[in-house]
């Protein structure tokens, strides 16, 4: 996955603010399955090649298998730069 602006879905980007405004939620794993407003997110593909991508991340050093709140990291506040907040 590109991260640059124009490479991102739609749906890329919801996720990322979502996770940016402290809705979200991973669940620790090889491949992290992710949770908005405490609901499984529609499309894990997207979450998974987020995180692989280096754009997301659990918060803390949780175990396998637990859920914790999801953080943009660095890239992934770059990522969405040019995205401003819901109003």
């Amino acid at each position: 996955m590109s991260t640059s602006q124009n490479a991102l879905s739609r749906r890329a980007i919801a996720m990322l603010k979502a996770i940016r405004d402290g809705r979200a939620e991973l669940r620790c794993s090889c491949a992290p399955d992710l949770r908005v407003d405490g609901l499984p997110c529609c499309d894990q593909n997207t979450a998974h090649d987020l995180a692989r991508a280096g754009l997301i991340r659990a918060a803390g050093t949780p175990s396998p298998g637990q859920w914790a709140p999801a953080e943009l990291t660095d890239a992934g506040h770059r990522a969405l730069g040019g995205f401003p907040a819901a109003a």
